[in-house]
C-alpha cells in the first residue's frame, strides 16, 4: 500500500518581519493608486527543522482473538451474551442442547453401579475360593478362574467409570464458556441453529482488546532504511524506534501511543513488503479489532525551507510566492513544495534559498507583481496587535 506522510514544525524555522494589513484610510487598494508602498509582513528564509511523519495503513486487531467453537455437536439452546457484549474468562456463552447428554451421563452412573457390584461379587467369590483352596478343597484351577473373574469385573468398572467420565465431559462441552477477557463478535447462529466443530462459521469471536495490534507494511526499501543497510540487526532497529501514533479513520490521532514490536522477517514475494506489528493500549476499549487507520511514524528531518501556506498562491496547479526584488518590489516565482504539509505550513523543495524574502500578507490582493512592498516594523506590529484588542 502507498504510504503518506506528514510533518509537524520543530523549533524555530524562520524569521518574520512581523504581520497584520495596514488599515490606513482608503485602504489597500487606494494606497496601490496613490502609488504608496504596500505596508505588508514579510518573511526572511532560514533553515529550519520539523518533524516528519511517515504514515502506513493499517489494520487493527485484538491482541488475542479467539474463535469460539463447540467441541460437541449439537442444536444451540440458548444465547446468554450479545454482539459487542463485555465478558470475562469463564462467563457462558452458549448452551447447547443437553437432553441426550444428560441421558447418557445417568446411562453411564448406572453401568459404573453395576459394575461395581459385579466386583463386589467377584470379590465374595475369590476370597471364599481362596479359603477352599488353602484347605486343598477344590483345584488350582478352580481358583484361578474365580482370580481372573474378580479382576475381569475390576476392568468393567475402570471401563464403565472412564465412560462415565467422558459422559460428564460431553456434557460440561454443552456449555461454551468464553476462554478471556474480551468483546464479543458477531454472532451468525442463535437458538435451533446446528453448532458443531467443523461449522464453518464459529460461533462468535471474542476479542481482548486491553491492548491492540495495528498492522502494516513496509516496503524492502524501509526495511534496510530501518536496518541502516544492515549496520545493525532488526531487533535492534525496532528497539532504536520511537514511538508511534496512530491516526483513526475519521483523521483524528489515539491518545495514546504505541511501539513497534515485530517485523517479519520475510518479504512478501507477491508485494514485496514486510508485515510489522505495533502494539498500543486501549484501557477504555475504543479501539475495536477490525477498525482501521495509520500508523504514524516519526522522521525528524533538519536544514528545511519552511514557508506559511497564505504566501503562496496557485495559478495551473502551480504554486507560487512573491519575493522582494530590487527596488523593494514584489516579483512573483514559481516553487515546488512537499506533498507532505501540516495545512499551515509548506516545505519548500525548490524555487527559494536562504536569504530570500517573501511577503507573507496579502497575497493576491493588496500585493500583486511589481507592487512596491514596504515591510512592517515591530513597532508597526504591535500597534496594529493593540489597535486590535
Amino acid at each position: 500500500m502507498k504510504k503518506k506522510s506528514y510533518f509537524r514544525l520543530g523549533g524555530a524555522m524562520c524569521t518574520i518581519a512581523i504581520a497584520g494589513l495596514m488599515t490606513a484610510c482608503g485602504g489597500g487598494s487606494q494606497q496601490q493608486m496613490g502609488n504608496m508602498p504596500a505596508q505588508v509582513e514579510t518573511q526572511k528564509i532560514v533553515l529550519g527543522s520539523a518533524e516528519l511523519e511517515e504514515s502506513y495503513p493499517a489494520t487493527i486487531k485484538g491482541k488475542k482473538d479467539v474463535d469460539i467453537r463447540p467441541q460437541i455437536s449439537g442444536f444451540i439452546t440458548k444465547v446468554h451474551v450479545d454482539e459487542g457484549q463485555v465478558v470475562h474468562k469463564g462467563q457462558v456463552l452458549f448452551t447447547i442442547d443437553q437432553v441426550q447428554l444428560e441421558a447418557a451421563v445417568r446411562s453411564a452412573e448406572a453401568a459404573v453401579v453395576s459394575a461395581k457390584s459385579q466386583v463386589a461379587t467377584a470379590q465374595l467369590t475369590a476370597n471364599n475360593k481362596k479359603s477352599l483352596y488353602e484347605k486343598n478343597i477344590i483345584s488350582d484351577y478352580e481358583y484361578q478362574t474365580a482370580v481372573l473373574s474378580l479382576q475381569s469385573a475390576k476392568a468393567s468398572l475402570n471401563q464403565a467409570n472412564q465412560n462415565l467420565i467422558n459422559a460428564q465431559k460431553n456434557l460440561s462441552f454443552s456449555v461454551v464458556t468464553a476462554p478471556c477477557d474480551g468483546v464479543v463478535g458477531s454472532i451468525p447462529n442463535r437458538e435451533g441453529s446446528l453448532a458443531g466443530p467443523s461449522s464453518a462459521q464459529p460461533l462468535t469471536t471474542v476479542s481482548d482488546i486491553s491492548e491492540v495490534y495495528a498492522y502494516f507494511s513496509l516496503t524492502e526499501k524501509d526495511v534496510l532504511r530501518l536496518t541502516e543497510s544492515g549496520a545493525c540487526t532488526l531487533a535492534q532497529a525496532i528497539a532504536k524506534m520511537p514511538e508511534v501514533s496512530l491516526q483513526l479513520s475519521d483523521g483524528s490521532r489515539y491518545a495514546l501511543k504505541g511501539r513497534v514490536s515485530t517485523v517479519s522477517g520475510v518479504l512478501d514475494q507477491s508485494t514485496g513488503s514486510a508485515t510489522v506489528r505495533a502494539l498500543f493500549k486501549n484501557t477504555n476499549g475504543m479501539l475495536r479489532s477490525g477498525s482501521t487507520g495509520n500508523v504514524l511514524i516519526p522522521q525528524p528531518s533538519k536544514d528545511l525551507i519552511i514557508i506559511p501556506q497564505k504566501a503562496t498562491y496557485e495559478i495551473q496547479n502551480m504554486k507560487y510566492v512573491y519575493v522582494v526584488g530590487d527596488s523593494s518590489k514584489a516579483v512573483a516565482r514559481n516553487i515546488k513544495v512537499a506533498s507532505v504539509n501540516d495545512g499551515q505550513t509548506y516545505i519548500v523543495t525548490e524555487g527559494l534559498n536562504v536569504g530570500d524574502e517573501i511577503v507573507t500578507e496579502g497575497v493576491g490582493t493588496v500585493v500583486k507583481a511589481g507592487t512596491t512592498v514596504q515591510p512592517k516594523s515591530a513597532a508597526d506590529a504591535h500597534q496594529a496587535t493593540t489597535a486590535s484588542k
